[in-house]
């Protein structure tokens, strides 16, 4: 079997269902322990498996210096994504989210820097990070310099990394070309704004659609989706009594379905540092989405569990 390729809104480009989501290669403190050597490996092991969309960030450690180093030989194999408006060095001591500024000096050097880290002349996409306010953007030019970089050819398309309350105000300047929006079985707030933005013709990117891989059996919920109280996935998922519904499936491959199963969605990214992580989710994706009666049974259920 192979994964499933879909086109990303009208870019021109196809991405595999399942795209590779890089922060789980910033490293300790932040992340977890792995050598240079192991994440080369493991981003071999991402393109050897189909995969063609690989996301990371500035701010996701070292995690840019490691693609470039370890596949930036097979550019040609990946569509590769990042973020802007990352100060370029976080500052001593802090931690996420880090402080943003998406003026024009920033977006150019934090653009210019993801070019050398990655070891390439161009990005397929650059997000603007953490869902700034439309005012914020026309305040300080962000879209303007982004498409600057595009026309200079350092960028192929821009996109918005973007969450509610802000995300309908980021439809609406019908700039983006590209979405990111979190989104999962128990995290289901934003199912209409990717149904909007693919109606808009953009591309919709899912993070979170394995709910941070947290029903999995290994890691029983001690966190849950990012932007969600402490414990409120869990609750979802137990008062909308999906385990009913899994059959032989695990948790995590119900969950992972579940998001390959919104018919607006363009690829869902997940990350990891564990090769056999990578190999289950590929196992996972390549079955695609949920039968559809299943779909709906589970949405069903989960709808007021998400109310």
């Amino acid at each position: 079997m192979t994964i499933q390729r879909r086109p990303l809104g009208r870019t021109g480009a196809d991405v595999t269902l399942l795209g590779y989501g890089a922060m789980e290669l910033r490293g300790q403190p932040r992340g977890p322990a792995i050598d240079d050597e192991e994440a080369g490996r493991l981003l071999g092991a991402v393109l050897d498996s189909g995969i063609n969309l690989i996301d990371t960030s500035i701010d996701y450690g070292r995690s840019e210096e490691l693609i470039g180093r370890y596949i930036g030989h097979r550019r040609d194999e990946y569509f590769l994504a990042s973020k802007c408006g990352c100060l370029l060095e976080p500052p001593p001591d802090a931690t996420p989210p880090y402080p943003h500024d998406y003026r024009p000096g920033n977006v150019r050097a934090g653009i210019e820097q993801s070019l050398r880290r990655l070891g390439t002349d161009r990005l397929d996409l650059v997000q603007v990070h953490m869902s700034p306010s439309r005012a914020q953007l026309e305040a300080d030019h962000t879209v303007e310099t982004m498409l600057s970089l595009r026309d200079e050819g350092k960028v192929r398309f821009i996109g918005m990394s973007g969450i509610l309350p802000n995300l309908p105000d980021h439809l609406a300047m019908d700039v983006f070309e590209v979405f990111q929006i979190p989104y999962s079985a128990v995290q289901r707030e934003h199912e209409e704004l990717i149904t909007a933005a693919a109606a808009a013709g953009a591309g919709t990117l899912i993070r979170g659609g394995a709910a941070r891989g947290a029903p999995a059996e290994d890691k029983a919920w001690r966190q849950g989706p990012l932007g969600l109280a402490q414990g409120e996935g869990q609750r979802r998922w137990e008062s909308a009594g999906i385990d009913d519904l899994l059959g032989d499936m695990s948790r995590i491959e119900f969950v992972l379905r579940f998001t390959l199963s919104h018919p607006d969605l363009s690829s869902t990214i997940v990350g990891t540092s564990d090769a056999g992580h990578l190999r289950s989710n590929v196992a996972m994706a390549e079955k695609g989405p949920l039968p559809a009666d299943l779909y709906q049974e589970a949405k069903a259920r989960l709808q007021p569990a998400s109310a």
